[in-house]
């Protein structure tokens, strides 16, 4: 059964999730998980996700993608996409971006 999370443990989780969000360089992108591994949460990669649907407009949020380098986002991904690409970030012929070479390591 999950647990549901009050509003201002949401509230908290979030704004650590933008902290990191906030401090991802341009040309890189991190992963829900690798996020939720960041704040000591490794199974959060869901609420990570949760946060970043609610993620503040000024914040680079298309520099999170899935952990296979796939774009997620739903009726964004082809703008994340275009944001990427003129960050400098090449996409595979897959679509996918290239963890090993652009994933960001928090440092």
């Amino acid at each position: 059964m999950q647990k549901h999370h009050s509003t201002s443990e949401n509230n908290g989780f979030f704004s650590r999730v933008y902290e990191i969000v906030a401090r991802i360089p341009e040309g890189k992108v991190v992963s829900y998980g690798q996020i939720a591994r960041m704040l000591g949460a490794p199974r959060a990669a869901r609420q990570v996700g949760w946060a970043m649907r609610h993620c503040p407009d000024e914040l680079p949020w298309q520099r999170v993608v899935r952990d296979d380098g796939s774009i997620a986002g739903g009726g964004y991904a082809d703008l994340r996409r275009m944001l990427l690409s003129g960050e400098g970030i090449q996409f595979l012929s897959n679509g996918t971006i290239d963890m090993k070479h652009y994933r960001w390591n928090g440092e």
